[in-house]
Order: structure tokens, then C-alpha cells, then sequence
């Protein structure tokens, strides 16, 4: 062989070299850019799905994706390499699997629900209720629903309660959470602004229509009546030209005003006499109204035990209107309607609940050993008002009707002291304690700076109105 033939040779040999390094360069390119291709399209499917530790595929930084491609690009084959990713990639049903998160039930209370009732409803554990509602008195709530109030159950999928919200007002909630020693109870009271407003009055034909031409609500001028109750008879002392100032709260959430009330501070003229109230509450939480000086507002008993819209009948001798003849009425009647809620005029132990001739359904409460009342013609008692239970002052006894001999629906009243029947509305009625002395210094400090507010608003009330004359 020539010289020129060897070179011709080896020149050859050579390009086939390289032509079968270009093909292997070429090739290990494409493998790596499948594969780099690959991972970026299984990491979009693990951030598709909603929970991805629940993912067998893990989540690939960038530098992660270049040493995999590398390694796959100089290891594996390209069939291989397919397969390896076929396995990676989830399949439906394990998607649906890491999915699978708790998810909300949302009840409205009915009337006649009861926890356990949605807890059946639910199919809930019967176990986990009992074991709630021996948290003890912050889920006492949970035994006395309201229709209109909600529940919220968080719950897994297989069932299981995780979370219970119970929200009992538009600012306080209960919630139940499950912790490794079963549940525990985190009451919810949210935070209210509250303004203090001033409006007055001058009563011309009725203490109801005068409360509504100053912007108060049937409630607050019933407010008002049960804090004077006891030194006003609203029932027979009112006269035109009569006035009311007073100071009450506004409440609001959100900015949005959700209820109105207490009163903070009364004044009521009576046929020129002036009554005055101041609310306090003490260290203990617990609020009452007193005179400027102190002395309670509230007396041992009320002075009328339901809230009523007229006198139907007074104390004395009057025609019976059943028995058609003149008998010694001895008591007063107060008309109101069917269901009217009757209250305890003071503390004391029911000693007869049952019919009495007729009086039709009758409550008799005794009083310490010198007074006691009646109350008669219900349409029927309060639950768990029996003879021998002892009450308090303004608890629920039963509901106006008309049981016995009775042409309408009210309820008769008798007030008796040591036996023998006195008018309750000229009774003198005796007084409950004054201020504890504790309170004293603080109460007075306080009806001062309340007292100058109510009479600051009312100067420049009554200088409004001589402005407008």
C-alpha cells in the first residue's frame, strides 16, 4: 500500500470517529432535554393537586431537575426512563386520595332541636357529645337552644367530628376543638362599641306614644317603667304634661347597631314630683338601679307583677260581672294578652299551684312570715313551678289566660299582709337594701358624673324647645 492510500485511510478512520462521537453527543442532548422536560411536567402536577405532601412525587428545585436529567441522560436508557416516570406519575384515584380534606356541615337550630338531635342528624358519635357536654359550665349553653342559631361541624372523611362552632349571638360563639385529650371549649365574646344616647319626652295622651315620638322602643319604655315601677303607679298616676329624660346605651358591631339598652340614668316629673335613677354595677358584675344618694330603686316586691296595657278592675267592692251581684273585689285586675308572662312580685316559696275554684289555675307565693301573694285565671304555669319551690323576685310563675271565672284574658293580683288583703297599688311596700358600703364612695363619685351628664343633656333639650316656641 502507497503512502497516499495510508493517509487516504487513516483520514477515513478518523471521521468515522468523530461522526460516532457526534451521534452519541447528539443523543445524550435529546435524553437530557426529554427528561428535564419530564420533571418540570410532574412538578406542575404536584402543585395542581391540593395537598401535596399527600403526593408521592416530591416538589424539584431547579438544580434538583439538572443533576436528575444528568444522571438519567448518562445512566439510564430513554425506555427506561419513560417507565421510571410512568411510575412517578399519580394516578387518578390516588389524586382523589390526597384531595380528601375535612370539609364544613353547616345546621340552622329548629324548634324543638336539641344537640343530640343534630348529633343523630349528623350521624355523629354519641361519645364525643357526652364527652362536650362534660366540659362543664362553658358548654352549659349547649343545653338550652334557640331557634335561628347555628352550628358549624368540622368533620373528616370518615365522619368524625374535628371542630364545632356554636354561634349562640351575633357576638358570642362557642367553639369545640379535638385535641389529644378529647376536646376542649374556647368561648367567643366579640368586642361591641357602645354609645351613650340621650332622648326625652313630655307625655299628652300616653306614656307609650310619647316613648315612640322620642325614638324609644317598647322595650326601653318598659325598661323604664320597671325601674320606677315601684315609686310611680304608671298606671293610674300619669297625667298630661308629665316628662321623662333619660341616658341609655346604643351597641354596635362592625359599625352596624345591634341592640340598644341598659338605661344608664332615668329622671321621670310626676305631677311635678322628680324621680331619679342611676345604674350601677359592682365588682361582681351585677347591676342595679339607685337614687342619687344610694338607696335601692327596687323594693321587696313589685309593684305590678306582669307587664299589662290597662286596669281591667280595682281593688274594692264593684259588681261582679259573672256573678252579676256587688262583691268585695280583693284584688286588681290587669288586663294583657293570652301568654303575657306573670312574674313573682318578690322572693319567696310557692306554697299552692293547682286550681282554686274560681280563681281557675292559681299561684300562691309566700313571703318571709308577714306577706304573701296571689296570682290567678293562668292559662298555665311556668315548667318547674311547683308548691314548695322557692323564687326569686321577677321569675317567670306563669302566663295570663282566662281559667275559672274569668270574661277575659288577665291576670288578678292580691297582696296580703299577715292574712288580710291590702290594695297593691297603694300597699306601702318596703324597701330592699341600700348600696353595699364598700360601693359606696365609688357609687357616689359615679351617680355625680352621670347625674351632670343627665342634666347637662337636659338643659340643652328644654333650651331646643324654647328656641323652636
Amino acid at each position: 500500500m502507497d503512502y497516499n492510500s495510508f493517509l487516504t485511510r487513516d483520514l477515513k478512520s478518523l471521521k468515522d470517529q468523530r461522526h460516532a462521537r457526534n451521534k452519541v453527543r447528539y443523543s445524550r442532548l435529546h435524553v437530557t432535554l426529554l427528561a428535564t422536560i419530564i420533571a418540570v411536567i410532574v412538578t406542575m402536577l404536584v402543585f395542581l393537586t391540593h395537598d401535596a405532601k399527600a403526593m408521592r412525587t416530591p416538589v424539584l428545585s431547579p438544580d434538583t431537575i439538572k443533576e436528575s436529567a444528568k444522571s438519567l441522560a448518562s445512566d439510564i436508557p430513554a425506555p427506561s426512563l419513560l417507565e421510571a416516570v410512568e411510575a412517578e406519575t399519580p394516578l387518578p384515584d390516588e389524586i382523589e386520595q390526597a384531595e380528601a380534606v375535612p370539609s364544613w356541615e353547616e345546621v340552622t337550630v329548629k324548634s324543638g332541636d336539641s344537640l343530640a338531635a343534630i348529633f343523630r342528624k349528623l350521624d355523629l358519635n354519641a361519645h364525643d357529645l357526652d364527652q362536650i357536654i362534660r366540659l362543664g359550665e362553658v358548654t352549659k349553653a349547649l343545653k338550652y337552644l334557640k331557634p335561628g342559631q347555628k352550628f358549624k361541624f368540622l368533620l373528616d372523611e370518615e365522619n368524625t367530628l374535628k371542630k364545632m362552632v356554636y354561634q349562640r349571638t351575633r357576638r358570642e360563639s362557642l367553639h369545640i376543638e379535638r385535641d389529644a385529650e378529647g376536646f376542649r371549649a374556647i368561648p367567643i365574646e366579640l368586642f361591641l362599641n357602645k354609645e351613650v344616647r340621650f332622648v326625652a319626652g313630655t307625655i299628652q295622651n300616653s306614656l307609650f306614644e310619647a316613648g315612640t315620638e322620642a325614638g324609644l322602643s317598647d322595650n326601653l319604655v318598659m325598661e323604664m317603667v320597671g325601674i320606677l315601677g315601684w315609686d310611680i303607679d304608671f298606671a293610674s298616676d300619669i297625667r298630661k304634661g308629665d316628662e321623662f329624660h333619660l341616658l341609655y346605651e346604643e351597641q354596635f358591631l362592625d359599625g352596624e347597631k345591634i341592640s340598644e339598652g341598659p338605661i344608664v340614668a332615668v329622671e321621670f316629673i310626676n305631677q311635678n314630683r322628680s324621680v331619679q335613677a342611676i345604674r350601677y354595677t359592682d365588682e361582681r358584675g351585677r347591676s342595679q338601679y339607685y337614687t342619687p344618694d344610694g338607696l335601692s330603686m327596687r323594693k321587696a316586691f313589685l309593684r305590678t307583677p306582669v307587664d299589662f296595657r290597662r286596669i281591667s278592675s280595682r281593688f274594692g267592692r264593684r259588681h261582679h260581672p259573672i256573678l252579676n251581684r256587688m262583691k268585695l273585689h280583693k284584688g286588681v285586675d290587669y288586663s294583657a294578652p293570652r301568654g303575657t308572662p306573670i312574674k313573682a312580685a318578690g322572693d319567696g316559696r310557692v306554697v299552692f299551684r293547682g286550681r282554686k275554684g274560681g280563681y281557675g289555675r292559681t299561684v300562691i307565693i309566700q313571703h318571709g312570715g308577714r306577706y304573701s301573694t296571689l296570682y290567678a285565671h293562668m292559662s298555665r304555669y311556668r315548667r318547674g313551678i311547683y308548691t314548695g319551690k322557692r323564687v326569686r323576685q321577677g321569675q317567670t310563675i306563669g302566663y295570663v289566660g282566662r281559667s275559672g271565672r274569668a270574661t277575659g284574658n288577665h291576670l288578678h293580683y292580691e297582696f296580703r299582709v299577715h292574712g288580710r288583703h291590702r290594695n297593691p297599688l297603694t300597699v306601702r311596700l318596703p324597701n330592699a337594701a341600700p348600696i353595699n358600703k364598700k360601693y359606696k364612695e365609688d357609687f357616689l363619685y359615679h351617680s355625680q358624673k352621670i347625674l351632670a351628664q343627665l342634666m347637662t343633656q337636659k338643659q340643652i333639650y328644654v333650651a331646643s324647645l324654647a328656641e323652636t316656641k
